[in-house]
């Protein structure tokens, strides 16, 4: 009987579907996981006050438990801890964000549940994100508006003032990315311009006039902006609110250093709910802060997405092209077969080889080719013979090509050798016959082909950190300055965020959370490029299902 059911074969079919239903549980698994730990992160956390005593010295500590484990007493004896009055095998220890980075020595400590004589959670701690050395933690004492103290309503005055001295910062900010920007911009292009005139032997008077004219008056805008960027960091800087921190002691907090402040222990669960959206788009929309460990990840979204996109472009004509060689032109013979080994093995190439290739040949003989030609008036400093989003996006196209070839070729293979004779028996050229039917019929493998390139090239990290990425790009590939896509600059990426929040931080704990949550957001960013990918590859397949009849 046992033969009998091996023989029909369900055994296999149900060895299929459980390692199938495995492999599907194991990745929601892990999914789930890195979404549970980065996304908990922005929920806002009870803030603590704890009184200790026992084997430190009594103090107040005021901070947020990050986490807690189990520790044997001998080893914490072993590391000078006094336990004798502590009867248990093993000690629970809490680790807590402390902030208040200036007046402290860490803003993250463990603290020994033993030396806990109290703990409570008052209403009145509040929470305030700066834009420099993390949050701060304590008692709002005072609110100060333009040097005098708020009486009616402290603290939603304090809420206003600080949404006040916000949108005055993103307004000098604004200020001083474009109409600046764009001034510093256009000095520049005038400075190379008259060094090109200088090279070519060209720089008349009335040229040289023409610049310092044009000099003048960017000048003149610049004064304006200048004066108005200024007037907006005065304003920005007129309020301030008094902090009582965990030492008892009064600081002062400008509040255009503050970005939010909250209540957490005051808050209900809907007001939870609302700041928890309101942190997670912050993350998505705002640029990185404090060495990469505080404020958003736009940058890295936006390179991440542009990049692939401009891989996507330059990888699949030239992986259609080859492939189609391959299958409908080149002849049958061993050279076409060397051809087809050596394209297969070029996918099993270590990336970093890539990038190595990349920075050799792309960066420095094509770049810098590039720039003796078009660029002589930048010398000595590089326009394209230095590292940048275009000589990234090459070098993936490069590495995901061998994948396009593949996907094409099967897909061309599959199109019945009747279809060609057909077109060619009613009078259609061989160029005709491909463009108007193969292709199209083939272009769902095509799309294949590229959802599978993108899903390698927005994961791949080690190519990149020799051809274009960077810890921190001070201007986005895309801006209001012409020729508006600037492929020379260097840019962020997801991944490579990832490895530098995670193993290059000075502050370890504050980037773990960080580095779920970007993990999180670089899996969804590819997988909403490969729903697209797929959604377009479907209704190609919908539209030219006819021809296959």
């Amino acid at each position: 009987m046992v033969k009998q059911w091996f023989k029909s074969g369900s055994p296999w079919i149900w060895m299929t579907g459980g390692a199938v239903s495995i492999s599907l549980i194991s990745v929601i698994g892990l999914l789930a996981m890195i979404a549970w730990k980065g996304l908990s992160f922005f929920w806002p956390s009870e803030v603590v006050e704890m009184h200790l005593d026992g084997s430190v010295a009594k103090q107040t500590v005021i901070g947020e438990i990050y986490d807690r484990e189990m520790v044997p007493k001998s080893r914490l004896e072993a590391a000078g801890y006094d336990l004798s009055g502590y009867e248990g095998e093993n000690v629970e220890r809490l680790l807590l964000k402390t902030g208040n980075r200036e007046y402290v020595e860490l803003d993250f400590r463990w603290v020994l549940s033993t030396d806990i004589k109290s703990q409570s959670t008052p209403a009145e701690l509040a929470v305030f994100e700066r834009s420099k050395n993390g949050n701060f933690y304590g008692y709002v004492a005072r609110v100060l508006e333009d040097g005098k103290v708020v009486t009616e309503q402290p603290v939603k005055k304090l809420h206003e003032l600080v949404e006040r001295a916000v949108d005055l910062n993103e307004e000098a900010l604004d200020l001083q990315n474009s109409e600046i920007g764009h001034i510093n911009y256009e000095l520049e292009r005038l400075r190379l311009k008259e060094k090109s005139y200088q090279l070519d032997n060209e720089l008349t008077d009335e040229k040289l006039a023409e610049l310092n004219a044009r000099r003048a008056e960017l000048r003149e805008d610049y004064k304006v902006f200048e004066k108005r960027l200024f007037e907006l960091r005065k304003q920005a800087k007129r309020d301030q609110v008094v902090v009582r921190d965990m030492r008892g002691e009064e600081v002062i907090l400008p509040l255009y250093q503050v970005l939010d402040v909250w209540f957490p222990n005051d808050m209900g669960f809907f007001a939870k709910a609302g700041h928890y959206l309101v942190q997670i788009s912050k993350f998505v929309s705002d640029d990185p802060r404090e060495a990469n460990t505080e404020g958003g990840v736009f940058p890295a979204i936006f390179g991440t997405v542009f990049m692939v996109m401009l891989m996507a472009v330059i990888v699949t004509p030239f992986g259609v092209v080859a492939a189609i060689y391959l299958h409908e032109y080149a002849a049958k013979n061993a050279v076409t077969k060397m051809i087809r080994i050596a394209v297969i093995n070029l996918a099993g190439v270590p990336s970093i080889v890539y990038g190595v290739f990349g920075l050799g040949f792309f960066v420095y003989m094509l770049g810098g080719s590039i720039d003796e030609l078009f660029y002589p008036e930048a010398a000595p400093s590089p326009v394209f013979g230095t590292p940048g989003v275009i000589w990234s996006a090459l070098t993936l196209a490069i590495l995901t090509l061998p994948v396009v070839i593949v996907s094409t070729e099967e897909g061309l293979s599959r199109i019945p050798s009747s279809v060609r004779h057909g077109s060619l028996a009613l009078g259609a050229t061989q160029a005709e016959t491909l463009w108007r039917i193969i292709v199209p019929m083939a272009s769902p493998a095509i799309m294949t082909g590229l959802i599978l390139a993108v899903a390698r090239a927005a994961g791949e990290v080690a190519p990149l950190m020799l051809v274009g990425v960077v810890k921190m790009a001070p201007t986005l590939p895309l801006d209001g300055n012409f020729p508006y896509i600037h492929l020379d600059r260097k840019f962020m990426h997801l991944g490579f965020h990832i490895y530098d929040v995670g193993f290059q931080s000075p502050n370890v704990e504050a980037a773990r959370p960080l580095v779920y949550a970007t993990a999180f957001l670089l899996v969804t960013v590819i997988i909403a490029l490969n729903i697209t990918a797929i959604g377009i590859r479907n209704h190609l397949r919908e539209k030219f299902r006819s021809l296959e009849h």
